[in-house]
């Protein structure tokens, strides 16, 4: 045998992470005003993020997208939301640069980069970062959690979920949720979610302690719906009974006192379209109030969970190298209307319960009956103290809360940053705490402009020059540009959520006025200084053309442009056919029921037989069609909308095939081929395909809420289901993309 070469040892390197790299959670709060936080001011109690501000440093100048996904979006990838594709809510992209709602891989995200150089990822909660085409088991899975660099996830994908019945997913597999959490009592989200994060951290520390972790926990609160136990809401009963006008002064005088807005703040007035409280009818004002409590306990629910968390993290001696950064992802959320609702998702298009109505279940508000939202007058006191809310570029909608505690390298502690920051620079933040740079090129791939800095030096020392002088926001054609102390906003109104009719200001771009302010001596962004200043505003709205081109912000948003909508990655079929699964059918992945169908169940009965053959939503908006001891029947809800169709005779043993159809409204229930049942719907959630739910189609069963309240749910079929078929009437329906819009923005 001839001589074996000698074999030196050459063991695969593992990336390493610098030595005392820190660990980090960023926890990001949902639709969370600048003053709905105990520490910025709120009369809402929040205890345990009051306690991590006051081991931390509060910024006041920490600014948002103004609306979910954008926000994220900028959060993860260091750019502005347009130059990443994510212009607007996941739910409507378009085949346009600035909005196709599908990150690039030039601009790698944050959890990926962690990954690369030695950290454990995780996240938990909400994501809206997937385009709804996408949700599907078949993917792609590039945007879901583990394709953007976690290496587990635990949460919902779309904009918002039922908080007593959530669409789960963990990792890339949709799952049925829990019974109950740790903390017993009914089932609750945010308590599983945190129990999640809890046991995700435990599991990597027990087993590599040495190796940092980034955690990424995000609330599915304070979103609608505000979903909470009245344990929870019962502190809050008459906190509120003397109205947002006086909500909102406390706030700025709380605000004052804490030194998180400086003493010459203005508090900006109520606009004429927030009605005066006190000219509202006793009926109102219960309902108003009674919907503010619920919102309050939800939130003051949520910090308790925060809690359970940041206490995790002492009682393993990881807080002191842990680096801790709550935000909220915009300012509060005006999607409650005017009224507020008990059905949010009706009330996208205007289908509203009445106060009478509301009075009614007003004991039911917060439990699982509905998907209640606050009235508007309240994200207009909880914004304090700006103007406007969430979907707007003025204060109201991108300035936010942003505390930071890392007990290691933060020795002014309490202290108020007010340096100007925005979400795009947390990810070079947090990259340069751990001695890593952005990179340039990642799998092959250059990597595209930076627009975030590296701040971290401002949160070791509050003497730091501001280092970001333009920064430009644009959502739904509201535009506004920040540059060297100043700030131009334009009062372009939304088209959505019929605020024109109320909001006074322009409906045209062509008829948009913009407005100055010096936000170095003006705060609050309360006094317009255009008329004296004509040159500067030309000269800032010109800046704004620049950045906004530089960044694929145009074409403007349109609802009326039918701009070409981004295609999913193969079409949704004409015609499918299931069979029962354990796991839901993606609604997006349906055939369009929009233009009416055809659904047929073929069913195998060994005798009188009970259960759902096919169901998709609950009784806020949803269909089953289904067995009742025999009896077929149909029923089908949104908001007032409803139907119920109901066969005359039980089925018998054997072979049948059970058949429903809609054209133009008209319903029909067949059994064999006889006409059995006939019926009429005028709402619109017979089409998922413009719902903003993360949820599916069931065959066989139904997990969560059941459609109506004759059956219970979890709900199985009891014989044996061979097909369950649903055929497109009319594939290339669809419903206008203003209609579209409005669902799909009022959900994010």
């Amino acid at each position: 045998m001839p001589p074996v070469p000698k074999i030196e040892p050459q063991p695969v390197p593992y990336p390493k992470p610098i030595v005392g790299a820190p660990n980090m959670v960023t926890i990001l709060l949902d639709d969370i005003g600048f003053g709905q936080l105990g520490c910025y001011g709120s009369l809402i109690d929040t205890p345990n993020i009051d306690a991590l501000a006051k081991r931390g440093v509060r910024f006041n100048r920490f600014h948002v997208t103004s609306i979910c996904s954008s926000t994220r979006a900028a959060l993860f990838t260091g750019r502005n939301h347009h130059a990443v594709g994510i212009g607007a809510t996941q739910e409507t992209p378009f085949a346009l640069p600035g909005y196709s709602g599908r990150l690039p891989k030039s601009a790698i995200a944050l959890p990926r980069i962690l990954r690369d150089n030695g950290y454990n990822t995780m996240a938990v909660g909400k994501w809206h970062l997937t385009p709804q085409a996408e949700y599907s088991s078949a993917g792609p899975f590039d945007r879901w959690p583990l394709g953007l660099g976690f290496e587990r996830y635990y949460g919902f994908l779309g904009a918002e979920t039922n908080h007593w019945s959530p669409e789960l997913v963990r990792d890339n597999t949709p799952i049925i949720p829990p019974k109950n959490t740790s903390q017993g009592g009914a089932y609750h989200l945010t308590e599983d979610l945190a129990d999640q994060a809890i046991n995700m951290i435990r599991d990597q520390q027990q087993a590599t302690r040495d190796k940092p972790f980034f955690l990424w926990f995000a609330t599915g609160a304070a979103h609608a719906p505000h979903h909470v136990t009245r344990e929870w809401f019962e502190p809050y009963a008459g906190k509120f009974d003397e109205g947002w006008e006086v909500l909102q002064q406390r706030t700025f005088e709380r605000q004052l006192k804490l030194g998180i807005i400086p003493a010459d703040t203005k508090l900006t007035p109520r606009p004429s379209w927030i009605p005066q409280w006190s000219t509202l009818s006793a009926d109102e004002r219960k309902l108003f109030a009674r919907y503010m409590e619920v919102y309050a306990g939800f939130v003051t629910h949520t910090d308790a969970q925060i809690g359970r968390l940041l206490s995790y993290l002492s009682e393993q001696g990881l807080d002191d190298n842990t680096i801790v950064t709550l935000m909220s992802d915009n300012g509060a959320s005006s999607e409650g209307g005017t009224i507020g609702t008990l059905n949010e998702a009706a009330s996208w298009l205007g289908d509203h319960a009445t106060v009478e109505e509301a009075l009614e279940q007003i004991d039911e508000i917060g439990g699982p009956n509905h998907t209640n939202h606050y009235p508007w007058g309240w994200a207009w006191a909880g914004n304090s103290p700006f103007h406007l809310w969430k979907r707007y570029s003025w204060l109201g909608g991108v300035r936010a809360p942003l505390i930071v505690r890392w007990p290691k390298n933060i020795t002014d502690s309490g202290s108020v940053r007010n340096q100007f920051t925005h979400a795009v620079d947390l990810a070079p933040t947090l990259l340069g705490a751990a001695g890593i740079s952005m990179p340039t090129i990642v799998d092959g791939i250059t990597q595209q402009r930076v627009d975030g800095v590296d701040i971290s030096a401002t949160l070791v020392d509050g003497a730091q020059n501001e280092h970001r002088s333009t920064q430009y926001f644009e959502m739904h054609g509201s535009r506004s540009i920040y540059h060297e102390g100043w700030k131009a906003t334009s009062n372009f109104v939304s088209p959505l959520f019929n605020e024109r009719a109320h909001i006074t200001g322009s409906h045209s771009y062509e008829t948009d006025v913009w407005q100055l302010f010096d936000l170095t001596n003006d705060f609050s962004e309360s006094t317009d200084l255009s008329a004296q200043y004509p040159e500067r505003v030309r000269e800032l709205e010109s800046l704004w053309i620049e950045q906004a081109t530089a960044n694929n912000v145009f074409p403007l948003f349109n609802p009326g442009a039918n701009y070409p909508a981004h295609p999913g990655e193969y079409p949704l079929p004409r015609s499918a056919t299931y069979q029962p699964s354990r796991h839901p059918i993606a609604a997006s992945r349906m055939p369009s029921m929009f233009g009416g169908f055809t659904m047929s169940a073929t069913i195998d009965c060994p005798a009188i037989e009970n259960g759902i053959l096919a169901a998709l939503g609950d009784h806020q908006g949803g269909w089953a069609l289904r067995l009742d001891h025999g009896t077929p029947h149909f029923d089908v809800v949104y908001g007032h909308q409803r139907a119920h169709l109901v066969g005359a005779e039980k089925i018998t043993a054997g072979q049948h095939q059970i058949t429903v159809t809609m054209k133009a409204g008209a319903l029909a229930l067949f059994v064999d081929d006889a006409h059995i049942a006939s019926g009429h719907f005028g709402g619109m959630f017979m089409f998922p395909g413009v719902t903003t739910s993360a949820g599916g189609l069931w065959i066989g069963r139904h997990e969560g809420l059941p459609i109506v309240d004759n059956y219970s749910s979890p709900n199985d079929f009891t014989g044996h289901i061979q097909t369950v078929t649903i055929s497109s009437g009319s594939p290339s329906a669809g419903p206008s993309l203003a209609t579209t819009m409005r669902i799909a923005e009022g959900a994010d």
